[in-house]
């Protein structure tokens, strides 16, 4: 009877309140319920309303008389003018010499920027002897070549590419030094000691360190070709929607010349959304984009 007694009370003081002496733990805090988003507007939305929001306001600021409607048409006006634009084959004449020189300009910078950055930011010899001239002439407007492209190349689409490869080629350059320079020296010196081919340290050791800053030079380079693709076209009076833009200027068309000139705004939005998906699908192994919070 007197052995049976302890064993009772280690079973009470396992099941029934902590014995004499002993703390029990605190219990865990409840989960705060999520807080409100104080909207109730999903933010995928909130682009296109922006832009409903706009349209919006240009429909009323000519209709109210704060603006005189021969210096801005309301953009019903400026919609009629689209759709008939749209209806010209002259027009997507025009954009496809946009897009031409755009695409075109595009691709020789990209492979020029890419080839130099990455043998300037391997080497640092080059990348003390060059540093200088690129500072030199990276400041230096594309829109000051324009004399030199027409004396070259006239009113032909050469001029404009000479002004989308100038401008564009500097985004890629620079993010392809600064991406080599931003490789780990431990991943360097650990491909020197297992005697790394130079093809194999620039493919496993310095592209997946250099891939993020080239694509956003990409992206960077792929908007700046579009503003100096329209604006060549503008200013030489070569074929594209910026000599379209111009001419609509010249004979007072004003609701035609506002629909071109959303006709490039909806390019460059486009453009903007093409690349970052591109830089969303190829970075999809990086951290920038596995972390990024979806809209």
């Amino acid at each position: 009877m007197t052995r049976t007694v302890p064993i009772i009370a280690k079973s009470r003081s396992r099941g029934g309140a902590a014995p004499a002496g002993r703390r029990r733990a605190p219990a865990a805090p409840a989960a705060a319920a999520p807080e409100p988003r104080g909207r109730g507007v999903p933010d995928r939305l909130l682009g296109p309303l922006g832009v409903a929001a706009f349209l919006v306001l240009l429909e009323v600021v000519p209709r109210s008389g704060a603006v005189s409607p021969d210096d801005l048409p309301p953009f019903s006006a400026i919609a009629r003018a689209l759709a008939d634009e749209a209806g010209d084959g002259a027009f997507w004449g025009a954009l496809l010499d946009t897009l031409r020189g755009w695409g075109y300009g595009l691709a020789i910078a990209i492979a020029a920027g890419l080839s130099l950055g990455l043998l300037i930011g391997s080497v640092p010899f080059l990348r003390e002897a060059t540093a200088s001239t690129i500072e030199f002439l990276r400041p230096i407007p594309s829109v000051a070549l324009v004399p030199l492209a027409v004396l070259l190349y006239g009113t032909r689409l050469g001029s404009t590419l000479m002004l989308v490869v100038y401008a564009a080629t500097w985004p890629v350059l620079l993010q392809a030094v600064y991406g080599v320079q931003d490789v780990d020296p431990v991943a360097r010196e650990t491909a020197a000691t297992f005697r790394f081919s130079r093809w194999a340290r620039l493919r496993h050791v310095v592209w997946p360190a250099a891939l993020p800053y080239l694509l956003t030079g990409v992206r960077l380079a792929a908007s700046v070709a579009l503003i100096l693709a329209v604006a060549g076209e503008l200013i030489i009076g070569a074929p594209g929607l910026g000599s379209e833009i111009a001419l609509a200027q010249a004979s007072n068309a004003v609701a035609d010349m506002y629909a071109l000139i959303l006709v490039t705004g909806a390019l460059g939005v486009g453009v903007n959304l093409l690349t970052r998906a591109l830089e969303r699908r190829v970075l999809a192994w990086h951290t920038s984009v596995r972390t990024e919070v979806p809209a």
